[in-house]
Parts: structure tokens; C-alpha cells; sequence
């Protein structure tokens, strides 16, 4: 089987991605071979493409964090019953190509109706929502929360998902998002101002829960913002994404930060979410990925979800779509379509 995927070669401008062509080995044990139909352009891509990634593998490598796709070969010892079924799978990398070998274990069904790159905007984005909400916070109703960059990939997904707990949500983004966010039943501030005089006025006696991917200094007014009892979830370092040094540094601080918030006894807690812990018991790990993507795209059938999809591309289009993944300009998630079409600004 031969396969068309983007290579990252190294820390390159988007015009450094390239495509090319390889030839793939049968699945082997426990393996499928994936058709893919549609992978999304994550905020973990852009830090890769600067090296900026704490985990990410050596150059050169395939991104893609996600992928959507119909199984289209079996490898031995895998259930006879996932040929020709449509699937969801977190990679970490990979996603980008036409075609992908991914472990049986790591497959979660997709919905029938479900349209591909929909689905895709809910894989890392809705596993990451739906643990840090209901396992990380354990947000309950009547609760309120905050939730940052309210606009983006996660945050549209998060806030929902609140909505749908029962909770108030209150957003950051720039004011060209607000009436957006306002359509999602989400109270926005402006991230470039004050943004703990805003949250103060909407609610002066805090939050019971902050979802901050920013990290930096905004990270203190996220924590002074929580009332006693409640959760600040820190789940990324967007304050860092064009910094130099090393990638695990800051990663390093933050984690020194929340640990010692933590042992202050004010009755508040502190904590980072990484969606790859557990990875260690794979039984486990694959269990609860499948329940909250399962919780998520169920959401989406029934109509509780809406995703939003900011553009499609096709993968030779790939510069044009990184770009538009990092302008900071776009509500929700920019989908790679590697098996043809795409329509940009969709």
C-alpha cells in the first residue's frame, strides 16, 4: 500500500512541510490499516513545527494528532467485524496521509451520519474536554466556570460540554468571537484587557472551575479567580509557543507552580491535565478514552454537541491550511481531508 503524508522535517516555517510518497507493510499483529478521511490540525502541531512539543519524536516525522477513517485491512489476531467500519483514533502523530497502520486497541466507532471531519474536531479536542470537566474538575450544575481561549479547538467543545452539565460558562476571547461564543451560551471577556476585572463582574465571589492552556503569568490570575473549593485545570503553555530554549522547561515550571499551590491549605486545587496519562496501563488508558469519546461523539449524534469546523483542505494544500490553523483568527478547527476535497473558510 503505498501512502501520501506530510513530513515535518525539522523547525521549519509552514512552507518547510512537505508531502511525500511510501510504501506501507501489511498491518501486523494487533495492526488495521486506516483509510483516512479527515485529521485536524491541533495547537500541539504549531508547537512541533517549532520544536516547541515536550514529547514530541525526532525529526522528521508525520504529525497528525488524531484521525477519522474506514478500516481497510486487518492484521492478524484483530476482530474480523472493524473491516470496512468508520473510526476514531488518537496518534499523537501520523495523522497527516492517506493512509495510516494503527493499533486494534486504539480504535473508538464513529456514529453512523457522523461526518468525518466533524468527528475529527471531537477527538483530541473532546477527550481533552470531557476529562478535564467531568474527571479533572468534576464540574457539577449551578457551577461556574472560565474557560480560555473559548474561541478554539478545545474551547468550543469545553464550553458546551459545560453547558450541557448544567453550568455557567464564562469565556476569553477577542471581541470578534463574543457574538459566537454569546450563540453557545457563553459570557465573553476580552482576553486583552483586564481579564480578572471582567470575570470579577460577572462573578465577584470567583469561579468554581478555570481551564487555562495559556500558562505564564496569566496563570496567578487564573488561580486568584477560583473560589475555595474550587479547581484550576492548567492543561498547556500557549504563552510559550514562540519561545526559545527548551520545550520542557516551561512545562517544568508550570508543574513546580501547581505543586505548590497545591500544598498552601486555602482550599483550592491545582492541577495539569496531560491526555496521555495512565498510558502506562494500557487497558485502563484505552477504557477511558473510549467512554469519554464515546460520552462526546454521542453528544454529537443526538444533537446536545455542534462541532465547528473553521476550513477543510486537502493534504497539498497543507501551507495554506497551517497558516490559517495559526492566524488566531478562527472559530473552532482547521481539518486536513487527505483522501481529496476541502473547502477553505468553510
Amino acid at each position: 500500500m503505498t501512502t501520501t503524508r506530510v513530513v515535518l522535517p525539522g523547525v521549519v516555517d509552514p512552507e518547510g512541510l512537505r508531502l511525500e510518497q511510501v510504501d506501507l507493510p501489511a498491518p501486523t499483529t494487533g495492526q488495521v490499516l486506516v483509510a483516512v478521511e479527515a485529521s485536524g490540525i491541533s495547537y500541539a502541531e504549531q508547537q512541533m513545527r517549532r520544536g516547541r512539543y515536550y514529547d514530541q519524536p525526532a525529526f522528521p516525522f508525520t504529525p497528525g494528532y488524531d484521525l477519522v477513517g474506514t478500516v481497510v485491512d486487518l492484521g492478524p489476531g484483530t476482530p474480523a467485524g472493524l473491516l470496512g467500519q468508520r473510526v476514531a483514533a488518537m496518534t499523537k502523530t501520523g495523522g497527516w496521509a492517506t493512509h495510516a497502520l494503527v493499533p486494534a486497541e486504539d480504535l473508538v466507532p464513529v456514529p453512523a451520519g457522523v461526518d468525518p471531519a466533524e468527528a475529527s474536531t471531537l477527538v483530541v479536542n473532546g477527550i481533552t474536554a470531557w476529562s478535564m470537566l467531568h474527571r479533572s474538575a468534576k464540574v457539577r450544575a449551578g457551577q461556574t466556570v472560565l474557560v480560555h481561549g473559548a474561541n478554539g479547538g478545545v474551547g468550543t467543545v469545553l464550553a458546551q460540554l459545560a453547558r450541557d452539565a448544567g453550568a455557567r460558562v464564562i469565556g476569553t476571547a477577542s471581541p470578534r468571537h463574543h457574538d459566537a461564543l454569546r450563540d453557545l451560551g457563553v459570557e465573553p471577556v476580552d482576553y486583552r484587557g483586564d481579564v480578572e476585572a471582567q470575570v470579577r463582574a460577572l462573578a465577584p465571589d470567583g469561579v468554581d472551575a478555570v481551564f487555562d492552556h495559556v500558562g505564564g503569568a496569566g496563570l496567578f490570575a487564573s488561580h486568584r479567580l477560583l473560589r475555595r473549593g474550587g479547581t484550576l485545570v492548567s492543561y498547556g503553555t500557549a504563552a510559550t509557543r514562540d519561545g526559545s530554549g527548551s520545550p520542557t522547561w516551561p512545562i517544568l515550571k508550570l508543574m513546580a507552580r501547581l505543586a505548590w499551590w497545591n500544598v498552601r491549605p486555602d482550599g483550592r486545587r491545582a492541577t495539569f491535565f496531560n491526555v496521555w496519562a495512565g498510558r502506562r496501563n494500557p487497558a485502563r488508558f484505552q477504557a477511558r478514552i473510549r467512554e469519554d469519546l464515546g460520552n462526546v461523539f454521542a453528544r454529537l449524534a443526538d444533537g446536545r454537541l455542534t462541532t465547528h469546523v473553521a476550513a477543510t483542505f486537502p493534504l497539498e494544500e497543507i501551507v495554506e491550511a497551517m497558516r490559517l490553523a495559526e492566524s488566531r483568527t478562527i472559530v473552532g478547527k482547521v481539518v486536513l481531508l487527505p483522501r481529496g476535497g476541502g473547502s477553505a473558510g468553510r
